[in-house]
């Protein structure tokens, strides 16, 4: 603990953990109590960049993990958050590159951005009930990731969330989700299966780019708008459903899904965009 540095908010009778006196420490663990104080939170860029750091233990009580906390804690391997942490901030595991698991108490409502983008070594995560959104490269470059539990509560997929997962093969969407943001799975090349909920409205621009595995895809009845690149260079993908409903099918949506032979354009469809099907080997376009 004499490593530890730490702001003491003695009107609340708490301890919020800063940092390290030196950063050469391989393991942490934190104490609940400081001075008879609680400890309740891991402060902004605590041990930002602590290189050799290899896990950490987190007390019960602690409620928020700040921003930047762990990031570029390139060794870490193993941390333990405890329930009753209810918010992981923005680029709290940034480039934790040997992460090889995390369990996120159930009591979490709150991921931020970036919270564990390039974490190479992670191989599954549950997402807890109470989570709302999914943010922005939540998980992007999570290499090894091959299994993902989203619940029931989230409503939003963010940009890049799931971006360059390479290893993840398929993922349930539940009914609860309307939006899934832009490059969301972009790059996602082991990924087999998507099934969309009726509930969805809008699929960003390239959300299934470069899915080279993907082979049918089923568009939901909510959606109005094939984005820009939604799926280009989904090479093996043959089948796509598109329903009454969709009046745009804007550029490159599918450019380069060269295993696509057959598509039905349903007559709601108003306008379809520069090279919408180029490089795609078909052989008739069919009109509802």
């Amino acid at each position: 603990m004499i490593n530890l540095k730490y702001e003491k908010n003695p009107s609340k009778n708490e301890i919020t953990i800063t940092g390290l006196s030196y950063k050469n420490v391989t393991e942490v663990v934190i104490p609940a109590e400081i001075d008879g104080m609680a400890v309740t939170e891991i402060g902004d860029c605590a041990f930002l960049d602590c290189e050799k750091l290899t896990s950490v233990i987190i007390p019960k009580g602690v409620t928020h993990i700040g921003k930047d906390a762990f990031s570029g804690c390139s060794s870490l391997t193993s941390i333990t958050l405890p329930e009753g942490v209810t918010a992981i901030g923005e680029c709290a595991f940034w480039h934790c590159t040997r992460l090889k698991s995390i369990t996120i108490p159930s009591t979490v409502t709150s991921i931020g951005d970036y919270a564990f983008p390039d974490c190479e070594e992670l191989t599954s995560i549950i997402i807890p009930n109470g989570v709302t959104a999914i943010g922005e490269c939540c998980f992007s470059g999570c290499i090894s990731l091959k299994s993902v539990t989203i619940p029931s509560t989230v409503t939003t997929i963010g940009d890049c969330a799931f971006a360059g997962c390479e290893e993840l093969t398929s993922v349930t969407i539940p009914k609860s989700v309307t939006t899934i943001g832009a490059s969301a799975f972009r790059n996602c090349q082991g990924l087999r299966s998507i099934a969309f909920p009726e509930s969805v409205t809008h699929i960003g621009k390239e959300a299934f780019y470069d899915c080279i595995s993907l082979t049918s895809i089923v568009i939901p009845k909510g959606v109005d708008t094939l984005n820009n690149g939604v799926f280009s260079w989904c090479t093996r993908l043959t089948s796509v459903t598109i329903p009454e409903g969709v009046t745009t099918i804007d550029k490159c949506a599918f450019y380069g899904c060269t295993s696509l032979k057959c598509v039905t354009i349903p007559r709601s469809v108003t306008t379809i965009g520069e090279r919408a099907f180029s490089d795609c080997t078909i052989i008739a376009y069919n009109k509802k």
